[in-house]
């Protein structure tokens, strides 16, 4: 059944609706500072119905969705898949040095 809408695209985290209905991204203790380009909240909307406000949301590929980055000289956590003992894919983390952290091209992937 069709409903009213009102669907805002949004073209990146300075848009004006991207951070409505977004809650910040609790620190867990690892990371250090707030990312400078999603300021803390690890997504943002990419399309938001501002009636229903159902939404599309992008994350943050600065912070791969933390909401917080490192700024000391600690490794970088990225999520990663990789196949276990079995043979079946699982999500595991693997830590980069912080120096090959800005080159971390989309989805996390290395050049």
């Amino acid at each position: 059944m069709a409903h009213a809408s009102n669907i805002v695209h949004c073209e990146g985290p300075d848009s004006p609706h991207a951070f409505d209905m977004v809650a910040l991204q609790p620190r867990n203790g690892a990371l250090d500072a707030l990312c400078p380009k999603c300021r803390g909240h690890g997504c943002w909307n990419a399309e938001i119905d501002l009636v229903s406000f159902r939404c599309r949301r992008a994350i943050c590929d600065r912070c791969n969705g933390a909401g917080w980055v490192e700024t000391g000289n600690d490794p970088v956590a990225l999520p990663d898949i990789e196949i276990g003992p079995d043979g079946k894919p699982g999500w595991t983390v693997r830590y980069v040095p912080k120096e090959d952290a800005p080159e971390i091209g989309p989805g996390g992937i290395l050049p």
